[in-house]
């Protein structure tokens, strides 16, 4: 999970039922973190991205905002901000230490025809979700940003994975909301099973064709968050988003379509330095690139794996029931 990167936390609040199926994911690092993003296809919903771009000022995000509710959903950040200044946390302009502006960038989701037209985030969805922050296991499936999602013709959800390199830790968490598919209908094989963890879901791939029924509404963008305990500048950091995009490629098919505006960002908390030579520093840098690729697929494969039907979206386990224990 992404919470094994130390000092990272996630928070998730959701509304199902009722005609409501959204919700808001915060991956926060209240004492901050480098920060990066990569922005991909053609329907972005972004706050703050342009301030991650390695020439401009601020280095050290202070969380990363992940909602449902389309554009409206970006006000979910606003309730971030105040949780983060109500605790001094944020970049200092001023003498006090309460005088602090939260860094928070944010991406959302196209999942409005989920709920009832009005029913979306907003601030007091980014409060809730940052008041149930912890560094302990991250809840997957129809959770938070994930309520409402869907990928191709499946309930779409939150999913995470984590792997070690050598001393670094390289955590994923993924918003799977894509235009594209994530699974084969004809075999029921994840796009990206070869990326699984044996035995880590307790599946066994399914071999039969699937019975899935075209998506009536194309819903589309995946976004998430990488994040690695390395101390990384900006540009580094970025390049850990640009191998995680290549992650996201693996595992939705298409990627980055018109429909999508995949957003992922990066993280590095800086607790562990990299090698000191500068061939050392870029050996060590691409095997977290390459782990960065296959925690964010793995991420993916997990939203999948974990999401429930809701609003009438079948769920993976609903088609392939075989492929789980009884």
């Amino acid at each position: 999970m992404i919470t094994d990167v130390p000092g990272v936390l996630v928070g998730q609040y959701e509304r199902i039922g009722g005609g409501w199926a959204t919700g808001t994911t915060v991956v926060l690092t209240p004492a901050g973190a480098t920060g990066a993003v990569d922005q991909r296809g053609g329907a972005p919903g972004t706050r703050e991205t342009n301030l991650l771009e390695p020439e401009n000022l601020v280095r050290r995000v202070n969380a990363i905002c992940l909602s449902g509710g389309s554009a409206y959903g970006l006000a979910a950040a606003d309730g971030v901000m105040r949780w983060l200044g109500e605790r001094d946390y944020g970049f200092q302009i001023g003498a006090q230490p309460h005088e602090v502006v939260p860094i928070v960038p944010a991406a959302v989701i196209f999942d409005l025809p989920r709920s009832e037209w009005g029913n979306r985030p907003d601030a007091s969805f980014g409060y809730a979700a940052c008041e149930a922050a912890t560094g302990e296991s991250v809840a997957q499936g129809c959770v938070g940003a994930g309520a409402g999602a869907t990928v191709g013709s499946l309930k779409g959800g939150v999913g995470t994975a984590s792997e070690e390199v050598a001393e670094y830790t390289v955590g994923g968490l993924a918003v799977v909301n894509a235009s594209g598919e994530a699974v084969s209908a004809e075999t029921g094989l994840p796009f990206a099973a070869d990326h699984e963890v044996a035995g880590e879901f307790g599946v066994r791939w399914p071999g039969r064709p699937g019975d899935v029924a075209a998506a009536a509404t194309k819903l589309n963008t995946t976004i998430g968050v990488v994040a690695v305990d390395a101390d990384l500048s900006k540009a580094e950091c970025r390049r850990l988003a640009v191998a995680a995009q290549d992650g996201l490629a693996r595992a939705v098919r298409p990627a980055h379509t018109m429909f999508d505006g995949d957003t992922v960002f990066a993280l590095a908390t800086g607790e562990r330095e990299l090698p000191a030579g500068e061939a050392q520093r870029v050996v060590a840098l691409d095997a977290l690139c390459s782990a960065a690729a296959r925690v964010f697929a793995r991420s993916i494969v997990h939203g999948v794996l974990s999401a429930e039907s809701v609003a009438g979206v079948p769920a993976y386990r609903d088609v392939w029931p075989e492929a789980f224990p009884a």
